[in-house]
């Protein structure tokens, strides 16, 4: 009995003395292990779970910014779309009176209309034919006789204006002028030459096309006068013609500086609208703000620019202020000389502004019935 109690005493180290078995061998072995690998495995669970939202949340940004990147390329091409479509869109058609982007004033300051700018060599022939026939009198500068004195005294009655001598219609000088409203070079030309233009064309010697265009529409602090003056000067030629070149010399009577804002629209309207003989005064005030002719004259602009000058030996269009004289390009030189432009004037019309070879080719009074008698 001793000896099995003895045995079965845990010895020392606190084991039984059956060794060959442990003392709790009943229970899990290990059981921190289960534990540990239940954390694991949450510890996955959680990480795939959050791996699957973050994939999530990138898929929903990714797409996101798909779309805002495809709204945005939408917007960018159909403002492109606009931009292409309003600068491909026809200017609509010009002002009336106004032929190749210019007005041509003739006679006592009045304008000429468009179908008959381009008739004068019918006009001329037309001449010719009825003189043939007996039904007109031959002019006097085609048979190169001196005018009679009855003649004389008649345009002297009519014109108070100096004139070349013995010029028919047929030789009426051409001044053609590309002017911009901001241009103080244009400015400069006006002041100096104006009146001998107006003399020149109200007689009947010459006539005058003028062509606004709007080379300068960005140098006057965001507002485009060059282009608004050259818009309300198409208003003009448009429902008051004959009064274009009133306006005209008005326009540069008020130029403004380049690099300022000008003149806003109701400033050009009442300018317009204060120039003796006027019509019309509510269509042009109209037209001024809505800016009807506005994408004309900026089309104008680009026409010459790119293409150059029609129906002129010079093709090349080198800026404002552009004269032309029967075709002929006036180089001019700064400061402006009325005494070089006349010369220019009386040598690009030849002999179309002379009534015989034997006379200077300059614009004189018309002489009186005595002067022709003596």
């Amino acid at each position: 009995m001793e000896d099995s109690r003895m045995t079965n005493r845990p010895d020392s180290t606190g084991r039984s003395g059956d060794t060959g078995r442990p003392e709790n061998s009943g229970r899990p072995e290990k059981p921190g292990r289960e534990a540990r690998n239940h954390r694991r495995a949450a510890a996955r669970v959680r990480a795939q779970k959050a791996r699957a939202q973050q994939k999530r949340r990138q898929r929903r940004t990714r797409v996101g910014l798909q779309v805002g990147i495809a709204v945005v390329l939408l917007a960018v091409v159909a403002v492109v779309t606009l931009v292409l479509v309003n600068s491909v869109q026809p200017a609509g058609p010009g002002p009336k009176n106004m032929s190749d982007g210019g007005i041509t004033i003739g006679r006592g300051l009045e304008a000429v209309s468009a179908d008959s700018q381009s008739a004068p060599a019918e006009s001329s022939s037309a001449s010719a034919t009825a003189s043939a026939s007996g039904s007109a009198a031959p002019s006097d500068a085609a048979s190169g006789s001196t005018p009679s004195a009855s003649a004389t005294d008649d345009a002297s009655a009519t014109d108070d204006a100096t004139e070349p001598s013995g010029a028919s219609a047929s030789d009426t000088v051409r001044i053609t002028l590309y002017v911009d409203y901001l241009c103080p070079i244009c400015g400069q030309f006006e002041q100096e030459n104006s009146s001998y233009i107006r003399g020149l064309v109200n007689s009947g010697a010459a006539t005058v096309q003028i062509h606004p265009i709007a080379i300068l529409a960005n140098r006057s602090q965001g507002t485009k006068y060059s282009l608004r003056a050259g818009n309300a000067a198409a208003c003009v030629a448009n429902s008051s013609p004959d009064q274009f070149f009133a306006v005209n010399q008005r326009l540069f009577d008020a130029q403004p500086e380049e690099n300022t804002k000008g003149l806003d629209d109701a400033a050009l309207t009442a300018l317009v609208a204060k120039t003796k003989g006027i019509t019309h005064v509510a269509a042009i005030t109209r037209c001024i703000q809505d800016q009807t002719f506005a994408k004309w004259v900026d089309a104008e602009t680009t026409k010459v620019t790119s293409n150059g000058i029609p129906n002129a030996d010079v093709k090349d269009f080198s800026g404002t202020p552009t004269i032309l004289v029967n075709g002929k390009k006036y180089d001019y030189s700064l400061p402006f000389s009325n005494a070089e432009f006349r010369t220019f004037v009386v040598t690009a019309a030849g002999s179309s502004f002379a009534s015989s070879d034997d006379e200077t080719p300059t614009p004189t009074p018309t002489p009186s019935a005595s002067a022709s008698t003596d």
